[in-house]
């Protein structure tokens, strides 16, 4: 189980830090048999606090089980320093890193319970104001709680923005090329028509003249000859150039979208013959890929995303693959799910591999 040190210092759990080792300088004022204890209950819950995020990242079940014996730990450090008070600030602790992951029933009971607790092991070691002092912590944590849960739903707000401005950026670009595209046809076909048709009038009035008596073998009529073939020609090739589209600029696209992703790099590979001229399937190579980069950044905690796309057999091939790690047996939800429909829907096949603790790999395959 690694630990990323870098999430420590986010400012929620830097001041959860701070909080702990500010009980720990309190462990000096409690008797001398108990100080060892106490020292090692709240070890155990800073043990807790820095392994809960890489263990729920490995194992959800391990991980709500681990938060759910961080109380137990607080529990025991309060009835070890009935007198002190400062051990019933873990429990604030605690509410503010399980406000964000526990339904609010869930998180009500388990508050309930173990205030509860508290209070009766205060009343027991016949604190002076037992119901007092539980209170103003359970004031205490409800302030954390919804701290903690205005602060997370603030970030899941952020992060859904940003995703619909990627979105609409990489859609913006297809929808610029498809138009430069539809632009560049509609010119072509007006030089092919208009130009065209009234250069080869030309040339057939030029003949008539040619094969006039009073201009036969005229200098300048085989030069106006030469000189309207020549641009009847060059306007052949300039229409036939712009009818030859380079096709939908996927790469920016694509880019576009793992913008926002600062810790998840995207390694693009595009084969040199790969052009995309329907918006369709390009729309659906972007969405493919706005999956896999959502997934990995989400459930994979990979790092890396290695995209290639390449044409064999008339065929689009696009393989998907992360450096993270599953968490579970790898199952098709609605990401996946609709991912899936939209490939089959294009007349495409989708494959997925991967299982618990590997990478996943995705593979589509598309009609060129």
């Amino acid at each position: 189980m690694k630990v990323n040190w870098r999430e420590l210092f986010q400012p929620l759990d830097l001041a959860g830090l701070l909080t702990l080792s500010a009980v720990g300088l309190t462990l000096r004022w409690m008797p001398a048999e108990d100080r060892l204890s106490g020292a090692l209950l709240l070890g155990a819950f800073t043990l807790a606090f820095v392994c809960r995020e890489p263990c729920l990242r490995r194992s959800k079940v391990a991980g709500h089980l681990l938060l759910a014996l961080m109380p137990v730990a607080a529990v025991l450090l309060v009835a070890l320093s009935t007198q002190n008070g400062a051990a019933q600030v873990l429990l604030v602790v605690w509410v503010a890193m399980v406000a964000s992951l526990w339904p609010p029933r869930v998180l009500l009971a388990a508050v309930v319970a173990v205030d509860l607790v508290v209070y009766l092991v205060l009343r027991q070691a016949e604190h002076p104001a037992p119901l007092t002092v539980s209170l103003l912590y359970a004031g205490f944590q409800g302030f954390a709680a919804l701290t903690a849960h205005y602060a997370h739903s603030a970030e899941r707000a952020r992060d859904q923005l940003a995703r619909v401005n990627t979105d609409l950026l990489a859609t913006r670009a297809l929808l610029a090329d498809s138009a430069r595209d539809a632009e560049r046809v509609r010119v072509a076909r007006e030089l092919h028509d208009v130009a065209g048709h009234k250069l080869t009038a030309m040339n057939l009035n030029l003949r008539l003249l040619a094969d006039h008596p009073a201009l036969s073998g005229s200098a300048e009529i085989e030069v106006l000859q030469r000189l309207s073939r020549e641009l009847l020609g060059d306007i052949r090739n300039v229409v036939q150039e712009l009818r030859d589209a380079t096709g939908l600029d996927l790469d920016t696209a694509l880019h576009a979208l793992a913008a926002p992703l600062p810790n998840l790099a995207l390694q693009l590979h595009i084969g040199p013959g790969v052009q995309v001229t329907d918006a369709g399937t390009a729309e659906t190579v972007l969405r493919v890929v706005q999956e896999a980069l959502t997934n990995s950044a989400r459930h994979g905690s990979a790092d890396r995303l290695e995209v290639d796309l390449q044409r064999r057999n008339g065929q689009l091939h696009l393989s998907v693959r992360d450096n993270g790690r599953l968490r579970g047996p790898l199952r098709e939800g609605n990401g996946l799910g609709g991912m899936r429909e939209r490939i089959e829907a294009m007349g495409g096949r989708l494959s997925l591999s991967g299982s618990a603790g590997l990478p996943l790999h995705i593979e589509a395959e598309l009609p060129a």
